[in-house]
């Protein structure tokens, strides 16, 4: 098992990268099943809190070392610099999904693949806060 404190900055950015794709591919695919309960802007919300859950807990333990906050105090803080990436994510997928994607006559899967591309979207933002604000 790799723990966060192997390895120098370069190696924890990629562990980042890996966790956090894992995470954010449990967001996109969780998109689907609240699709089936909720309308696709309540769905993303939805699905990003469900990744948020996963990525929380695997950064916690694979990425970042303990940090001197509490576990209580670094849940918080994970949400709060969450809530920017989410926001970010929510924004992009309706832009183009209710206006870009049409705009261009794209019905290939729109909401999967504008899903797909907003997920992506806050990765460096999400390291850079949970650095150094969550896990510090």
């Amino acid at each position: 098992m790799v723990k966060a404190s192997t390895g120098g900055p370069a190696q924890r950015f990629l562990r980042f990268l890996l966790f956090g794709g894992f995470a954010a591919g449990v967001n996109w695919s969780s998109r689907f099943a609240w699709s089936v309960l909720l309308p696709f802007g309540w769905a993303v919300l939805a699905a990003y809190a469900t990744g948020m859950v996963v990525a929380f807990f695997m950064f916690r333990t694979f990425v970042f070392e303990p940090g001197v906050d509490s576990l209580a105090v670094q849940a918080r803080n994970f949400v709060i610099v969450n809530l920017v990436g989410m926001a970010a994510t929510w924004a992009l997928a309706q832009v183009l999904v209710r206006h870009l994607f049409p705009a261009i006559s794209m019905t290939f899967h729109p909401e999967a693949i504008g899903h797909g591309i907003a997920v992506l979207a806050p990765a460096i933002t999400s390291w850079f806060g949970h650095r150094f604000l969550t896990f510090r």
